[in-house]
């Protein structure tokens, strides 16, 4: 606003010796000067606002799809910090919602329907940019070889998505934030450091997810020599849903619990945590996030960073990028987070050499 001002201070400027010529033309008066004087004005001050509308007019679309989330999370303003980092980065690179970036978002509200009637919805209103996580993202496949889109998923080149880490390929890059079968392996030999009597390995999984994850925990635990029991959720699962799950996992002999990542169990982690506590479940999570909300214990990537370099794939794409030639990253850095307050509650004894191996100790 302040250099449209200027601009049109300086347009006002230039008129001046216009008018000084209208002032010896024999038929100006005083009316005449004043039309003219209002005429060149206001074509001067229609000058920056006339480029303003060329902006609006020229604006990219990004659709956003999280069905585990509330839509008013996927924006720059919203409460999740995760999200209001991909949004400042994106600010950063020049791609400011309202102005030139148009934000569709697709939450929990849109996805009453169902994950492929959204998925359908977003597809068929040809967006600029995608930007999706979590499980489903085959789902777009199915639907769209054309728009770009930028996920944060599981192992792209296993759901088919990717030909290969280095060069996709195809319409889709993002990060992975599957390590391989060993992080599965770490996680476990964390929570058995932290409850060496684990006889039974309870997963909490969405159901949708399960498929993927399943044959990698189950090796993890069949090398520990542990049985496997699982409680499936769905997308929107109710508070009652969560404790009947919880609850299964208990019946079925688990005296621990691998909570496996997803925005599902990202938005629901107080909820989880309050519920295994209650339960006197020992959990590992995947989010830092769920520790801070009482949860005992994560090994956990950063979501931030993720979104930020969600943000700058987003940018490539905008600025004419192929996403086949973007290569996908994959999460190699992971952080342990423990709860001491949590481990006093469950009668969890947390060994010194896990205290000191910690980035995050929550008091």
């Amino acid at each position: 606003m302040i250099r449209s001002s200027l601009v049109a201070n300086q347009a006002i400027r230039e008129t001046l010796p216009v008018l000084n010529l209208f002032s010896n033309c024999p038929y100006s008066g005083a009316r005449m000067r004043r039309r003219v004087f209002l005429g060149i004005v206001g074509g001067a001050l229609a000058w920056p606002f006339a480029g303003t509308a060329q902006q609006s007019t020229n604006s990219k679309r990004l659709a956003v799809f999280s069905p585990s989330e509330p839509s008013a999370d996927l924006h720059e303003r919203g409460e999740s910090k995760v999200w209001r980092a991909l949004f400042a980065e994106l600010r950063r690179l020049g791609h400011i919602e309202g102005q030139n970036l148009k934000v569709e978002s697709y939450g929990r509200e849109q996805s009453t329907s169902g994950f492929e009637a959204t998925a359908m919805e977003i597809v068929h209103s040809k967006p600029d940019v995608i930007f999706q996580i979590g499980p489903g993202t085959p789902v777009f496949k199915k639907l769209t070889s054309r728009i770009p889109i930028v996920t944060i998923t599981a192992d792209p080149v296993r759901l088919g998505i990717a030909e290969s880490l280095a060069h996709p390929g195809g319409n889709f890059t993002g990060a992975s934030i599957d390590a391989g079968p060993s992080i599965h392996g770490k996680r476990l030999s964390l929570l058995r450091e932290m409850v060496p009597a684990m006889s039974k390995l309870g997963c909490l999984a969405l159901r949708s997810q399960w498929e993927t994850f399943s044959p990698l925990i189950r090796a993890a635990a069949e090398t520990a020599n542990l049985p496997v029991t699982a409680s499936l959720l769905e997308i929107g699962t109710s508070e009652a849903g969560y404790r009947a799950a919880v609850e299964k996992l208990s019946g079925d002999g688990a005296n621990a619990v691998m909570v496996v990542d997803s925005p599902e169990t990202l938005q629901n982690s107080p909820l989880i945590a309050k519920l295994v506590g209650e339960m006197k479940l020992p959990a590992i999570f995947s989010f830092a996030e769920a520790v801070e909300a009482g949860g005992l214990m994560a090994y956990s990537f950063d979501l931030i960073e993720l979104n930020k370099r969600a943000a700058n794939n987003i940018d490539a794409i905008l600025r004419g990028a192929n996403p086949g030639d973007i290569p996908f990253y994959q999460v190699t850095k992971f952080e342990l987070s423990i709860n001491l307050k949590t481990a006093r509650q469950l009668e969890v004894f947390v060994p010194p050499a896990l205290v000191v191996s910690a980035d995050k100790i929550i008091e």
